[in-house]
């Protein structure tokens, strides 16, 4: 029995010795009143929504789509908060231009490869791995 007890005392302190715990000590300060008010006048979804829908070339697409702004409009208000809680977070996460730039360089990379691998010939400059 105090062999086993010195091997489990020896087999603690090597993992104690190995396991690496960082503890950050807790931290406290100062919170300011303009960063509260900040947080408190954070714009709502709907606002946000409806914000996006003022921008002039929305409206032009709208209108050439054939919708009105103030039909829209009603159609915003007619959504439920998860709506457009969903809308809005949509709209967060497109992508604001560029992606045709990115789109060429990708089929520019694959054609590359696959002339380099023998499989098409559509660039001069390079030479096939496989004959």
């Amino acid at each position: 029995m105090k062999t086993f007890d010195k091997h489990l005392i020896r087999f603690l302190i090597v993992s104690l010795c190995y396991l690496d715990v960082a503890i950050t000590p807790a931290q406290a300060a100062m919170i300011s009143t303009s960063s509260i008010t900040a947080a408190g006048q954070a714009e709502s979804p709907r606002q946000k929504l409806l914000r996006y829908l003022e921008r002039e070339d929305v409206r032009a697409g709208l209108e050439q789509k054939g919708v009105t702004p103030a039909a829209a409009k009603a159609r915003v208000d007619a959504l439920s908060d998860d709506e457009v809680a969903a809308v809005a977070g949509k709209i967060d996460t497109l992508p604001a231009g560029g992606e045709f730039i990115g789109a060429l360089v990708f089929i520019f990379v694959l054609l590359l490869i696959t002339d380099i691998l023998g499989f098409t010939k559509i660039y001069s400059f390079t030479r096939p791995v496989r004959k």
